[in-house]
């Protein structure tokens, strides 16, 4: 018997599938609510009175992001982590078009940002782009977290596996 590290085990890699498949059925669901929200939020602060007409606009919209960024999150979540060239947080953060073009479409201004805000999300002129999942929805807090440790924990075990640690 070794007592050299061997990777992974395949429970390790079964809990992370699962653990991805939680979180992208969570992201597919909180979405579209998140872009409707971020609308209406929006509207509210800016003193814009919200219509029927900018309520259908926004569930439009949030269900295109739906349509849009949940099929990229699932695919993205089932590529094996030494594939995934960024993380399900960044293509959540690419939904932030999606209110955006609602708020533009009403002619909303756009909120005042600060200098380091503006150099990372330069398109983000709502100031709308989540910092966390839990700012998307705070169901997706924990899949969130839980997620990451298992990705780190399986990322870990390969490292030491080809002695990289």
């Amino acid at each position: 018997m070794s007592n050299e590290p061997s990777g992974p085990s395949a429970a390790d890699l079964e809990a992370l599938a699962e653990y991805a498949a939680t979180l992208a059925n969570g992201v597919e669901v909180a979405i579209g609510p998140w872009v409707e929200r971020s609308v209406m939020t929006v509207c509210e602060n800016a003193g814009v009175m919200v219509t029927g007409n900018l309520r259908r606009n926004a569930a439009e919209a949030g269900a295109e992001a739906t349509a849009v960024v949940s099929p990229q999150v699932r695919a993205l979540l089932a590529l094996d982590i030494d594939e995934q060239r960024m993380g399900p947080l960044e293509l959540v953060r690419g939904a932030v078009r999606f209110p955006t073009e609602v708020l533009r479409g009403a002619s909303v201004p756009e909120v005042r940002r600060d200098e380091a805000a503006k150099a990372m999300f330069p398109d983000d002129v709502y100031d709308l782009t989540p910092g966390s999942f839990k700012d998307v929805d705070p169901s997706l807090h924990e899949p969130g977290l839980v997620w990451g440790a298992a990705k780190a924990h399986v990322h870990l075990a390969r490292r030491r596996a080809a002695g990289q640690i």
